[in-house]
C-alpha cells in the first residue's frame, strides 16, 4: 500500500492515467468485492489501460491482482499481441496459494466476453501449465474448457500431448486424445499425428502405428518427414532394420527424400545390431544421394568400434572424420578415450586428451572420469588423485560417479584409510553416496577382513534406504566366511532370503568354500544339495573348492569319487581339479595314483602344466624317489614347460637330503643360468 500512496507520474502523463493510479491507491485498501469495478477501469480505454497495466508493474510490484484482474489482465495484453507479458501473468495467476484450476478457468471465461479477448487465451492458459510441468493440471484445465464448450486450440491440445508423452504419460495422452476426437470443435492436424506416433512407438506399439497412419488420412492428414524419421528410429531401436529401410521406400514413393536424420537412425540401427560392415556400406549411399555425414554420423561408428574394441578401426573412423572437415565433439573424444582407457592403452587416452584441450573442447566431468576409472584400473592411484585435482582446478563439480571411480580404485588397492577420508569429504560436499557407493566401500572392507567398519557401512546404508543387492549380500558373507565366522555368513544368507534376494552361484560358492577351508565338508555337500535343489547350476569353481576341502581333510579317495558328482551336471575337471587332487594323493604318499590323474588329464584333453609337473616332482623328492623326480624334470622339459624356481627348489633340496650334492649343485648353476636367484627354501 505504501508503494502506491508514493505513486508518482510525469507531466506529460495522458488524462486519465491519473484517474488509474488513484484507483490503484483505493484498490489496496477495498475489498475484492470490487473487481468488476477495476476491469472496467482496465477496459475503458484501451491506450490508458496499457498505460495503467505498465504503471502498475512498474511502481507496484506488491500491487495483489485477485483472479478477475488478473484474468481482464491477460485478455487485454493478448489483445495487444503482448503474448509474453500475457504469460507471465498466467504463470502468478496458476502459482497463487490456494487458487484452485476451477477458479482460473471461471475468471478467464467470466472476463472472456467482456474483454472482447480471443481462444489464444486458453491455448496459452494450457501450454502455460505443461511449460510450468503442470501436466496434470493441464488435462484438468482441458477438461473444464471442454466441458463448457469452449474451443480449446489444437495448438494447446498438441502442446499437453506432447508434454505428456514427453513424462512417459501415454494412457493419459491416448485418454486426451480421445476426448478431443469426440469434440467437433477441435481438428487434429500432422503435429497431432506426429506426436501421437511418438506415443505409439514409446509404448513398443509399432504394429499399431499403420493403423493410425491410415485413420488419418482418411481424415486428410498425412505423414511428413518427421513421422517416418519416428518411425524409423523406432523400427532401429527394436532391431527391425528391414522394416526400417521398407518404411524409407514409402517415404520415396509419396516423394518425400530421406534427410541426414533418416540415415543417422539407420546406422545407429545397424551399429547396434551388429552390422557394422553394413553400416560403412549406408555412408558411402548416403554421399552418393547428395547427403554429407555429419558428426553425429561418425559417432554412431565411433561408438560401435569402441563397444566391440576395435581400436584399429576407431582410430581410422576418427582420421577419416578429419580428412572430410568433421570437427569431432565431445562425444567423439570421449569414446577414443574410453575405449583406450578401458584397453589399458593410458598413453593413448592421454594423447587424444591433449589433443581435445589444443582444439579448443575443455573437457567435462565425463571425460575426467573415465582417464580417472583408467588409472584407477591400472592402480595408479596417484596418477588418478592428479586428473582429479585437474578436474577440479577447471571448476567441475565430482559427481556421485567421479566419486565412486575413485573409491573403487582405493578399495581394489586396499588403501582403505584414503577411501574413508574420500568418503567423508563426498559427503561434507553433499554428494550423496548412492548404492555403489555402498556396496564398493563394504567389499573393499570385506576384502580386508575388517567386518565391523563392513556392518556398519552396511547398517548406514539401510538408514539411507538404500536396498542391498545379491553383489553387496555375497561381499558381506564371502568377508565373514573368510574370518571363519560361518554363523554370521549363514545368518546373513537368510537374511537375503527374508528381503527377496535370492541366493546365486557366487553366493552358495561362497559358503561351499568357506565350509571346506575349515573341514566341514559335509556341510559344504549341504549347500551343494540345495543349491541343486534350486536349479542353481554349479561352476567349475565351486566343485574345486569341494575337491579341495576333500584333499585338506585327507580324504582324496572321495575327491576323486566327486568328479563323478559334477560330471553329472556337466561340469568337466580343469588343471587346477587335477593339480589339487595330484597334492591330496602325494600328501597321502600314493604317488601311483597321482600319475594315473596325470594320464587321465592327457585322456580329457587337459594339458599338465608347470604346477602339474612340479607337484608330482616335490612328491618324488620329499620321498627321496629321486631317479624318478630327474627322468620326470627331463619329460617336463622335452614336453617345452619351462622349469621355474619351485621345480630347481625341490630338485635341490631332494638331491641334498640324499646327499647327492654333486646333481644338487648341478641343478643349483642351471638353476642360475635360467636367471632365477635362489631363496631361503634352500
Amino acid at each position: 500500500m505504501a508503494a502506491a500512496q508514493r505513486l508518482c507520474l510525469p507531466k506529460s502523463t495522458i488524462r486519465g492515467t491519473a484517474t488509474c493510479a488513484s484507483l490503484v491507491t483505493s484498490t489496496t485498501t477495498t475489498p475484492q468485492s470490487d473487481d468488476t469495478f477495476l476491469v472496467h477501469k482496465i477496459l475503458w480505454n484501451l491506450k490508458q489501460a496499457q498505460q495503467f497495466i505498465n504503471l502498475v508493474s512498474l511502481n507496484c510490484p506488491n500491487f495483489k491482482h485477485s483472479s478477475s484482474s488478473l484474468s481482464a489482465t491477460i485478455h487485454f495484453l493478448i489483445r495487444c499481441k503482448r503474448v509474453a507479458d500475457a504469460q507471465a501473468f498466467i504463470l502468478r495467476m496458476i502459482r497463487r496459494s490456494g487458487v484452485s484450476r476451477i477458479e482460473v478457468v471461471e475468471s478467464l471465461v467470466s472476463t472472456y466476453g467482456v474483454c472482447g479477448s480471443n481462444p489464444y487465451a486458453f491455448d496459452l492458459l494450457i501450454r502455460t501449465y505443461v511449460q510450468a510441468r503442470k501436466i496434470r493440471e493441464a488435462v484438468e484445465v482441458f477438461r473444464l474448457l471442454q466441458s463448457r464448450n469452449l474451443c480449446v486450440p489444437i495448438n494447446a491440445c498438441n502442446g499437453l500431448l506432447g508434454g505428456l508423452v514427453k513424462i512417459g504419460w501415454v494412457d493419459l495422452a491416448w485418454e486426451v486424445y480421445g476426448e478431443m476426437k469426440e469434440s467437433s470443435r477441435v481438428q487434429p492436424n500432422v503435429y497431432t499425428l506426429n506426436i501421437m506416433v511418438n506415443a505409439l512407438c514409446k509404448d513398443g506399439k509399432i504394429d499399431s502405428v499403420n493403423p493410425f497412419i491410415q485413420e488419418m488420412e482418411k481424415k486428410g492428414i498425412f505423414p511428413d518427414m518427421v513421422t517416418y524419421n519416428t518411425l524409423i528410429n523406432a523400427y532401429c531401436h527394436e532391431g527391425l532394420l528391414e522394416e526400417a529401410y521398407e518404411v524409407i521406400n514409402v517415404m520415396k514413393a509419396t516423394g518425400l527424400r530421406p534427410c541426414l536424420l533418416t540415415y543417422n537412425s539407420i546406422l545407429n540401427g545397424l551399429c547396434k545390431n551388429g552390422q557394422y560392415g553394413r553400416a560403412r556400406e549406408l555412408l558411402v549411399e548416403m554421399e552418393e544421394s547428395g547427403l554429407a555425414p555429419d558428426t553425429a554420423s561418425y559417432n554412431t561408428l565411433l561408438a560401435e568400434c569402441c563397444r566391440t574394441g576395435n581400436l584399429l578401426e576407431a582410430e581410422s573412423v576418427f582420421k577419416e572424420m578429419s580428412r572430410r572437415a568433421i570437427i569431432p565433439d565431445l562425444v567423439s573424444y570421449s569414446s577414443l578415450i574410453g575405449l583406450f582407457s578401458r584397453t589399458g592403452r593410458l598413453d593413448r587416452s592421454l594423447a587424444y586428451y591433449e589433443h581435445m584441450k589444443r582444439k579448443g573442447l575443455p573437457p567435462d566431468n565425463v571425460v575426467y572420469t573415465i582417464l580417472i576409472g583408467g588409472f584407477c584400473r591400472n592402480g595408479s592411484m596417484k596418477e588418478a588423485m592428479k586428473m582429479r585435482d585437474e578436474m577440479l582446478e577447471q571448476g567441475l563439480v565430482m559427481d556421485v560417479v567421479t566419486y565412486n571411480t575413485i573409491l573403487n580404485g582405493l578399495c581394489k588397492k586396499k588403501l582403505l584409510h584414503e577411501a574413508d577420508e574420500l568418503f567423508s569429504e563426498m559427503v561434507e560436499r553433499g554428494v550423496n553416496p548412492d548404492f555403489y557407493t555402498f556396496t564398493t566401500l563394504i567389499n573393499g572392507y570385506c576384502k580386508c577382513g575388517n567386518m565391523d567398519k563392513a556392518q556398519t557401512l552396511f547398517e548406514a546404508m539401510l538408514l539411507r534406504n538404500l536396498e542391498p543387492d545379491v553383489v553387496t549380500y555375497n561381499s558381506l558373507v564371502d568377508g565373514f566366511c573368510k574370518v571363519g565366522d560361518m554363523e554370521k555368513s549363514f545368518r546373513l544368507r537368510d537374511e537375503m532370503i527374508s528381503v527377496n534376494i535370492s541366493p546365486n552361484y557366487i553366493t552358495y560358492s561362497i559358503l561351499i568354500n568357506g565350509f571346506c577351508n575349515k573341514g566341514c565338508v559335509s556341510d559344504a555337500l549341504r549347500q551343494w544339495d540345495e543349491m541343486i535343489s534350486l536349479g542353481i547350476k554349479p561352476t567349475i569353481v565351486t566343485c574345486n573348492s569341494i575337491i579341495k576341502g576333500y584333499c585338506r581333510s585327507g580324504d582324496a579317495s572321495r575327491a576323486d569319487k566327486f568328479l563323478n558328482k559334477m560330471q553329472s551336471q556337466g561340469i568337466f575337471p580343469d588343471s587346477i581339479t587335477y593339480n589339487t587332487l595330484l597334492d591330496g594323493f602325494i600328501r597321502e604318499e600314493n604317488m601311483d595314483k597321482a600319475l594315473d590323474l596325470v594320464n587321465d588329464m592327457g585322456n580329457q584333453g587337459q594339458s599338465p602344466d608347470v604346477i602339474t609337473y612340479n607337484t608330482i616332482l616335490d612328491g618324488f623328492c620329499k620321498f627321496g624317489r629321486m631317479q624318478e623326480a630327474n627322468m620326470l624334470y627331463r619329460k617336463m622339459v622335452e614336453r617345452g614347460i619351462n622349469p621355474d624356481r619351485s621345480t630347481y627348489t625341490s630338485l635341490i633340496n631332494g638331491h641334498v637330503s640324499q646327499d647327492n650334492l654333486k646333481e644338487a649343485f648341478r641343478f643349483h648353476d642351471e638353476m642360475l643360468q635360467r636367471g632365477f636367484i635362489p631363496d631361503d627354501k634352500f
